[in-house]
């Protein structure tokens, strides 16, 4: 097939540049087009990136580009609006342009969806965190609070135990679970969060009833849902849901969803939401790629693709 690419990446994040330095040393056009505003684009630093701890986002895939730049590979600024199956897919850019593909991989990230709480997303990325994983070093043995509900609540509450003995868990009824975050040594406040606020180098929580209470950080567990239709829009089956979100899309152990030729990494799948967890599903899904590819010209043995929902 003339002018078609062997592969056309929607994301030019941690997971699609992974997955294009893999394409690209293996020989294999492709395409990169990237929307921008990656959604860890407000952090200040990369936590748990192995050669790149405390690295902002935006210096982490700077450089990836310009790595891909001695590869055949291309990156484009620009947003992917529909994507057709057929002998190959046809992919089609908010500009008009339509490209060709034999394979596809989705790496588009999530979008965050914080509780709905006046100054939280002006915080977001700073002194309001969701991952003690990525930002925990960075509030140890200070005065930290969890704001979440349910079952998420404890999960988070006694999680970050491991990096800070000072915390307060600004939630409802907890029920049974009561006794287990009491015994963990956190503080459990109910009552309702007016708003936050930015304070020297942490924040204060702003009840309703005027109280304030000053934490060096907030960890909140907001939902995640699909920054881009393409997913729905191919029909690739989605993952059962989960308390983080309804709208991951289910992969196999080779970043295969269930449209044959369509593969998928990163948050896009809410598998580990965490760069380095990204930067790793990228490069193994390009390997299957590449694999796939292959399969399709020489005969090399690869698993079966599973098309069946309900695999």
């Amino acid at each position: 097939m003339d002018n078609v690419w062997d592969c056309v990446i929607v994301g030019g994040g941690a997971a699609g540049l992974s997955a294009a330095l893999v394409l690209g040393r293996a020989r294999r056009r492709t395409l990169v087009v990237d929307a921008g505003a990656p959604s860890n684009a407000v952090a200040h630093g990369i936590g748990g990136l192995l050669g790149h701890d405390g690295r902002p986002p935006a210096d982490l895939y700077a450089t990836g580009r310009r790595e891909l730049a001695k590869y055949p590979v291309e990156v484009r600024s620009g947003e992917v609006v529909e994507v057709r199956r057929g002998e190959a897919f046809t992919v089609r850019l908010g500009d008009g342009t339509t490209e060709r593909a034999r394979r596809l991989v989705l790496a588009t990230g999530m979008h965050y969806r914080l509780p709905e709480l006046p100054g939280l997303e002006e915080l977001w990325g700073d002194t309001v965190f969701h991952c003690p994983f990525c930002h925990g070093w960075e509030v140890r043995d200070a005065p930290v609070a969890v704001l979440a509900d349910g079952a998420r609540a404890v999960h988070a509450a006694l999680l970050l135990r491991g990096w800070s003995d000072d915390i307060v868990l600004l939630t409802g009824d907890l029920g049974e679970d009561r006794a287990r975050v009491h015994a963990a040594g956190v503080r459990i406040d109910s009552r309702p969060v007016a708003a936050v606020r930015a304070a020297g180098d942490g924040l204060d929580i702003v009840f309703t009833d005027g109280a304030v209470l000053p934490r060096r950080g907030l960890m909140v567990a907001p939902s995640v849902c699909q920054r881009s239709a393409l997913a729905e829009q191919l029909g690739v089956r989605f993952s059962e849901p989960n308390p983080l979100s309804s709208e991951a899309v289910w992969v196999d152990e080779f970043g295969r969803t269930s449209v044959p030729g369509v593969f998928a990494a990163g948050d896009v799948t809410v598998q580990l939401p965490q760069v380095a967890a990204a930067v790793a599903a990228g490069s193994k899904t390009a390997a299957a790629v590449v694999q796939s590819l292959l399969a399709d010209e020489f005969g090399l043995p690869v698993p079966a693709w599973k098309e069946d929902a309900d695999v």
